[in-house]
């Protein structure tokens, strides 16, 4: 029995979904893994030659509207599956879901699932004019793509509510929510909390993650609190959202945002912050937040979608209205001034992880809605 995994961006593969790969192997499937950037010779395609798993470079531009590329993207994807006849299919990330799916569905794969890890720009912002047509063409296209597909996933209830109300999946149509992509709870322990207070972001450096926002409360706080540490890591994303490279020397430039660049591992930076900081416009579940909240820390995010469901309010963190700079610099604020709150709220952070987000409880409930035989989770 096969499984091919379709993804968009290859970085995440093993970082956001080699356990789940691992369960799929442990469950007796060959797996296999389709993406960009995975020639002969390349990191990712090395790392998944050594952990038994087949990988095929496709060409897919995960970001862009080239409907020839896209065409492209999908016929070879049928070639590929008609090539290795996998048994199921799972697509991430949204030209993987919906042309994935397409091409699935034409090559006769036997059982074919989506998982949807996030919105992105189409659904997210302001109501402009460009923001509303790219989102008119994602709901089409989502809606011919999940038509195609046995199961949905779906990240957190308010994604999967939206996909229904906007008719994208019929009443008829089969969906699962789970609780985000789940963090390694050996992998990310616990750390001590550092003796001066340290906020941290890590994000695509994107309007939408608020990373802006995080700048601004930064600069409104060092006024007061002149040696307190803004930490910001992630890279300059390929989007339309995209912060620009000026506004980013600008910020480390006036001493606001210590900048980190982008990690490969992101633990020493979430260890040495003391609260960590989302305050996103949308997300699937935040694989950061969940990242920090089983090394134990404090929370602040937004009461939105996908954000809301990892904070307790006043319990493991502080939830706040997107886009706003001020209650966002009043939540740090307030944090700055309790510190003996920040370490019963890490501690609560981890117990929650543990709870809700162990990543071998997530994937054992995504491989049962695959129909595929599980081990009890662990």
């Amino acid at each position: 029995m096969k499984f091919l995994l379709v993804a968009g961006f290859p970085d995440s593969i093993l970082q956001f979904r080699g356990a789940l790969l691992e369960a799929l192997q442990a469950s007796g499937l060959e797996v296999h893994v389709a993406a960009p950037g995975l020639a002969p010779g390349s990191p990712m395609r090395q790392a998944l030659d050594q952990r038994g798993m087949r990988a095929h470079d496709i060409p897919l531009r995960r970001t862009g509207m080239n409907p020839l590329a896209d065409l492209r993207s999908m016929a070879s994807l049928w070639s590929l599956m008609r090539r290795i006849r996998p048994d199921y299919t799972l697509a991430y990330t949204i030209k993987p879901v919906i042309y994935g799916s397409l091409a699935a569905w034409l090559a006769g794969v036997p059982r074919r699932y989506a998982l949807i890890t996030g919105l992105g720009y189409a659904f997210q912002g302001s109501e402009d004019s460009g923001r509303n047509f790219l989102r008119s063409i994602a709901q089409g296209l989502y809606r011919l793509g999940l038509g195609k597909v046995h199961a949905t996933f779906f990240q957190n209830p308010d994604d999967e509510a939206l996909f229904r109300s906007l008719n994208i999946l019929s009443g008829a149509q089969v969906s699962h929510v789970v609780n985000g992509s789940g963090v390694d709870l050996h992998r990310y322990r616990t750390a001590p909390l550092p003796p001066e207070a340290r906020f941290l972001l890590i994000a695509r450096l994107l309007g939408d993650k608020g990373v802006r926002e995080y700048a601004a409360a930064a600069a409104s706080l060092r006024k007061s609190h002149p040696g307190c540490i803004f930490g910001l890591a992630g890279w300059i994303d390929e989007s339309p959202d995209a912060i620009a490279q000026a506004e980013l020397d600008e910020w480390v430039a006036s001493g606001d945002i210590h900048f980190l660049g982008r990690l490969q591992d992101v633990r020493p930076a979430i260890a040495a912050c003391s609260v960590y900081v989302l305050p996103s416009y949308r997300e699937g579940t935040p694989r950061t937040v969940l990242e920090a909240m089983a090394m134990g820390r404090a929370i602040i995010t937004t009461d939105a979608p996908g954000c809301r469901q990892t904070v307790e309010e006043g319990g493991n963190g502080h939830l706040v209205p997107p886009r706003s700079v001020e209650a966002l610099a009043e939540a740090m604020k307030r944090l700055l001034q309790a510190p003996e709150q920040v370490a019963a709220m890490g501690a609560r952070s981890r117990a929650i992880a543990q709870e809700k987000y162990d990543v071998h409880k997530i994937n054992q409930a995504m491989l049962r809605g695959m129909g595929i035989a599980t081990e009890p989770a662990r």
